[in-house]
């Protein structure tokens, strides 16, 4: 099955910004909701930000106001516009491509190092 790519990951100063992108070419991109989640050392894959088929966004409370996904159905892209990054923010983070019967496709992951 194709995964999805990230890219843009790397290491930011506390209240830099990052800007991720995932590009998928598994499947239908328009039909499929698109997530970010992450993962940091010792602790369980979080979601970070999902994006549904018609736009939709919802944020995890810790980043709120801070962090921004969109999606590009035209380029099958999503991305991810972290501001204000602190270093709890550090992280392995990863696309998901989400169907509409609920079959989840990941990506390899991209590493955030956010230092204080």
């Amino acid at each position: 099955q194709v995964q999805p790519v990230e890219s843009g990951g790397g290491l930011v100063q506390a209240g830099g910004s990052l800007r991720l992108s995932c590009v998928d070419s598994g499947g239908i991109f328009s039909r499929n909701a698109m997530a970010w989640y992450r993962q940091a050392p010792g602790k369980q894959r979080e979601l970070v930000a999902h994006i549904s088929s018609n736009d939709i966004a919802t944020y995890a409370d810790s980043v709120k106001g801070r962090f921004t996904i969109s999606r590009d159905n035209a380029k099958n892209t999503v991305a991810l516009q972290m501001n204000s990054l602190k270093p709890e923010d550090t992280a392995a983070y990863y696309c998901a491509a989400i169907s509409p019967s609920g079959y989840s496709r990941w990506g390899q992951g991209t590493q955030v190092t956010v230092s204080s």
